[in-house]
């Protein structure tokens, strides 16, 4: 029998979104801020949608 299997999260905090892309958390909430990444507040948490980081990641790699 095999263990539950591992989930995606759909949104994460901040801190682990900017080390996700690799940018600091000024760079993260520029980010916010201009639309290109979308946040929801959960509460007093901002968290990052994940969908969100793939599709900032897959628009950058279609300019370069």
């Amino acid at each position: 029998m095999s263990g539950p299997q591992p989930v995606e999260p759909i949104c994460v905090r901040v801190n682990d979104a900017a080390r996700m892309i690799g940018v600091g958390r000024t760079k993260l909430y520029e980010l916010i801020s201009s639309g290109e990444l979308e946040s929801i507040k959960i509460g007093k948490a901002t968290r990052i949608t994940t969908a969100s980081l793939h599709r900032l990641v897959k628009r950058h790699r279609a300019l370069n």
